[in-house]
């Protein structure tokens, strides 16, 4: 697996993924008309993950979707915030622990102090006072780790149920269900599925008005999507201030010479 080098000197930035992910899918509309015939190297098994795609897409079509669309017209706003609220208080549990295995310490001091708040003044987290008080969300996870220390993200992944992935954040997400998501440590099975199956609703209905943009606007939406992920990952690994790319300037050779001005 390909190993990244990362500067140690760069300035850490707060990045919300469910606005960067509609940002970078609003750049790919004119960034992802690459032709079928050729082949990208990050994505070797485009066969199988476009097939996973399909599934995926049919998937959300039939369930997820519709549930998600009578979720926000049946349930006020009020309360699906509370719910939003909530599963990000549980997840700031998983960016703490991610914090400290990246040695960002500053960092995980401000989001201690935003858990503790939100669980505690926040009512379990159904309000979100942290944030007001200067204590933004960050985003943190264990592939990000793995990033961090300088493992590639290896071949593009597309998950059943999961959607897109690569495989070192496809082993990221197992790490941070099984270690520190807090779901997973209900006693009561109904408890714990209850919960996971309240968070995917809430998250697909935070998705409604991105993937309506890809449904409108994506002339390969497998294209659009894979861009798009692999920009959002490498802008969070790199907390917003990826490398630049590095030229080939072989790619130049063939270039035909500048003709001399008329005279």
């Amino acid at each position: 697996m390909p190993f990244e080098t990362r500067n140690p000197k760069l300035t850490p930035i707060t990045v919300n993924p469910r606005r960067l992910l509609s940002l970078l899918l609003l750049l790919s509309l004119t960034g992802c008309a690459t032709l079928h015939g050729e082949r990208d190297p990050r994505d070797p098994w485009e066969s199988f993950n476009r097939g996973m795609h399909d599934f995926n897409t049919d998937l959300d079509n039939k369930i997820l979707k519709p549930v998600a669309e009578g979720y926000v017209k049946v349930v006020p706003q009020t309360a699906r915030t509370g719910v939003s609220n909530f599963f990000n208080n549980l997840d700031d549990v998983v960016v703490l622990a991610n914090d400290l295995l990246q040695f960002k310490f500053r960092q995980a001091a401000a989001d201690f102090s935003r858990l503790i708040w939100n669980t505690t003044v926040g009512l379990a987290g159904l309000i979100d006072v942290a944030t007001p008080m200067g204590l933004t969300k960050h985003d943190e996870d264990f592939g990000q780790t793995l990033g961090h220390w300088g493992v590639g993200s290896g071949p593009y992944l597309v998950l059943p149920f999961l959607g897109p992935s690569s495989l070192r954040d496809g082993t990221g997400r197992a790490v941070d269900y099984t270690q520190f998501n807090v779901t997973t440590t209900a006693q009561s099975d109904t408890t714990r599925y209850t919960l996971l199956g309240l968070n995917v609703v809430d998250t697909r209905a935070g998705l409604l008005r991105t993937t309506h943009l890809l449904e409108q606007g994506a002339l390969d939406p497998y294209l659009f999507i894979r861009e798009s992920y692999l920009q959002m990952r490498q802008n969070l690994v790199y907390d917003g201030n990826p490398p630049a790319p590095e030229l080939n300037f072989d790619d130049f050779e063939d270039l035909p010479p500048d003709e001399p001005p008329a005279q």
